[in-house]
């Protein structure tokens, strides 16, 4: 490999170009080399066109030396053939094949200059009258525009697909907008963040105490909490963190923020608190982004609007309950008969509850009195994996609450909402650890008196994906009726991985079989190094779990790791084992990653389209390189992904313990090594064992597990749900 490498040539053909994600492969002529091969993400060429690219060399194990592109130039062609397939191509506009060979004929090298220069000239040629020249001379001028709004953005140190994307979005207005205000980049481009715009804005010269890196910096530091999990950022802290990020002063970070609440950007108030409090300090106010204060806020309402609405009679009464269990043949417990006829009784209510102490049966009864009584009862999940299971286990219909509320993936809007709410007597969300406040308002919004509302789901799993707490909120709010399941069932039969589950989350180290004991269902593989502990990880699933267990280590087994990077984290073992159980076949290749036939892949978000969902998980079928497409086979059929989809596959061999959050799988693998630190919790450790059916092998240093079982702290996600529960506003709600 030679980096830091360029490339000049003229561009012989476009082998393939995809319009979505800009990946390109050209062959080039240059002076240098016959042919090569250029790969990356590239503006539109067409042959003829000379260009001057950036980048390295790379030898691709199929293809041979390719140049992998990261900038590129486009150069005015100069000789006459270049110029004639340059404006034959159809990138000039009016502007064909013959007609291009016709102006080529007359002014052969001195084309180009022709038409920027003395546009009156072609006249000259046959066909071309004053309107048409007018017509060209602006369509070339266009597409030089675009050549320099590209060479302006590489210039200052932005990328080919940057460049492009910005160019998309702006026009040829790019770069008087991103003088001025280069920021604007982190909030309209997508893929383009802070830390680009402010590279690319003291390239342009921009103060580093601008009024628009400020309100810029204030923003990112809102999304990145965001993204971490919180609703809103208390004052202080937003200011430290923008104070840090900014190198700068608090006193233009409070600007910024003054001016964007005038602007409706943010959104600050007061931490809600009991009456009569002593006045409100900075450190009890609270920021929000619009979108996030909306749904917070909005949920709250929504709850106080169900448990506030005038009572109506229970669904069913205890006799029926009981009538209910014994034709289906269930023996309840008293706090299990306690949770149904809760369920029934009460406008909204939680489940809660560790593995095997009942909750799936709770469900199922509710399932069967609604259908002895005649009652209108609707299942839901966060996820496809998660509304199969709840299928399968209650026996009832079951959807995902993007499809129950029937999201509209053209438009971001629900079908089902305040003018238009579900239709049930009952409403049971089940994995509700999972719901983040964003769907947990579209979906509360939609529910109206006087259906009740089940949310069932492990309190002490890890919370959502995205921004809130919104199951512990509930619980802890001591404003909704929690039903704690604490009776352990599944252990009857010898399970140790409910028994160590339970040990885990008591913050005890789980037990392990003595050595030379018969097969177990929970091991632990003692390995302190990184590296050894990637080669166990290994041979337990090629060798070990097959021979001992029958377990086909393609489908049955799943290992999940606490982070990405490193090691043993999910990057690195994903191509470990894809290189240890599927090492070779046809593969396709997508802004630098590689696809393979008979891959283990998952799916990063939800397709309605597809009718796919995020954490679905199949397997590659077929390959078709040269339309870059490839064929996804799931559990009930087979999936097309077209290049410009594959962004939203990954391969599966090794998946995140969030991403395994709501499935379940006969067998986990779960590495613990103490370059984890940052996320060795007891709710990862407790989430990713909790996965298993069958079998769990821990592998890593006795430290690293340690760690994990004894660190009950969870970084805190900053949301006032709780509060808004707990100290509603003096006016009812609407």
């Amino acid at each position: 490999m030679v980096a830091g490498s360029t490339l000049q040539g003229t561009v012989e053909r476009v082998v393939f170009r995809n319009p979505e994600t800009l990946y390109t492969v050209l062959r080039v002529r240059t002076s240098g080399r016959e042919e090569a091969t250029v790969v990356g993400p590239l503006p539109e060429v067409t042959g003829g066109e000379s260009i001057r690219v950036g980048g390295e060399w790379v030898r691709d194990r199929r293809f041979g030396d390719q140049f992998r592109a990261q900038t590129c130039e486009i150069l005015p062609p100069s000789s006459a053939d270049g110029i004639r397939r340059y404006l034959g191509s159809g990138l000039v506009q009016g502007i064909g094949p013959v007609l291009a060979r016709r102006l080529v004929a007359k002014f052969g090298p001195e084309t180009l200059r022709v038409i920027s220069e003395e546009p009156g000239r072609l006249r000259e040629v046959e066909g071309i009258g004053e309107k048409r020249a007018r017509e060209i001379e602006r369509a070339l001028a266009s597409q030089r525009s675009v050549a320099e709004i590209l060479a302006f953005l590489q210039g200052h140190g932005v990328g080919a697909a940057q460049a492009l994307r910005i160019h998309r979005r702006y026009g040829e207005e790019a770069v008087r907008i991103l003088k001025e205000n280069p920021y604007r980049l982190a909030t309209e481009v997508h893929g383009i963040g802070f830390k680009t715009a402010d590279a690319l804005a003291a390239r342009l010269g921009l103060a580093t105490d601008s009024p628009e890196r400020a309100v810029a910096g204030v923003l990112h530091v809102l999304r990145e909490a965001a993204a971490d999990g919180h609703t809103c950022l208390p004052l202080p802290e937003l200011l430290r963190l923008a104070a840090t990020l900014l190198g700068t002063g608090t006193e233009g970070i409070r600007e910024a923020i003054r001016s964007r609440i005038e602007a409706n950007d943010l959104v600050v108030e007061d931490l809600p608190g009991p009456p009569g409090r002593p006045p409100a300090g900075e450190e009890d106010r609270r920021t929000y982004l619009p979108a996030l204060h909306t749904s917070e806020l909005g949920t709250a309402l929504a709850l106080r609007r169900l448990l506030e609405a005038p009572p109506t009679p229970p669904l069913a009464d205890a006799a029926a309950v009981e009538r209910a269990a014994r034709g289906v043949g269930i023996s309840l417990t008293p706090a299990q008969r306690a949770a149904v006829v809760q369920a029934l009784r009460e406008p909204v209510s939680v489940l809660t509850g560790g593995p095997g102490v009942g909750k799936t049966t709770v469900v199922r009864l509710l399932v069967e009195v609604a259908r002895r009584e005649g009652l209108r009862i609707l299942l839901a999940s966060p996820t496809g994996r998660a509304a199969k299971r709840l299928n399968e286990v209650s026996g009832a219909p079951a959807s995902t609450l993007h499809r129950l509320l029937g999201f509209d993936p053209r438009s971001g809007r629900f079908a089902r909402n305040n003018r238009d709410p579900l239709a049930a007597d009952l409403l049971v969300v089940d994995e509700t650890s999972m719901l983040d406040i964003v769907l947990a308002y579209h979906l509360l919004r939609a529910t109206r008196p006087p259906t009740r509302v089940l949310f069932a789901g492990d309190a002490d799993q890890l919370p959502s994906v995205g921004p809130g707490n919104f199951l512990r909120d509930l619980v802890s709010s001591g404003r909704v009726p929690v039903a704690r399941l604490v009776e352990i069932f599944r252990q009857r039969s010898g399970s140790s991985i409910v028994a160590n589950a339970h040990r885990i989350l008591r913050g005890e180290m789980p037990r392990f079989p003595p050595r030379g004991a018969g097969l177990s269902d929970f091991y632990f593989v003692e390995r302190d190094e990184p590296g050894e502990a990637l080669e166990a990880v290994r041979r337990i699933l090629l060798e070990r779990i097959p021979e001992a267990f029958r377990l086909d280590p393609r489908s049955d087994v799943q290992v999940i790791a606490p982070m990405y990077r490193g090691e043993v984290g999910v990057d690195n073992l994903n191509r470990v084992l894809r290189d240890a159980l599927n090492p070779s076949g046809p593969v396709l290749e997508a802004g630098g990653r590689v696809f393979r036939a008979g891959d283990r892949v998952i799916a990063l978000r939800n397709d309605y389209e597809k009718e796919v969902f995020n954490g679905d998980t199949g397997r590659i079928a077929a390959l078709e390189p040269g339309q870059g497409r490839l064929f996804v086979r799931f559990s009930d059929r087979t999936v097309a992904y077209e290049r410009g989809d594959l962004e939203d596959l990954s391969l599966a061999y090794a998946v995140s313990v969030h991403r395994a959050q709501g499935s379940e799988y006969p067998a986990v693998v779960i590495p613990l090594v103490t370059a984890h630190y940052l996320l060795l919790r007891r709710s990862v450790l407790y989430t990713a064992v909790t996965r298993a059916k069958v079998l769990v092998v821990l592998v890593g240093s006795r430290r690293a597990l340690a760690l994990a079982v004894r660190n009950d702290g969870e970084v805190r996600r900053h949301s006032c749900l709780g509060e808004r529960l707990r100290f509603p506003p003096a006016s009812p709600p609407a």
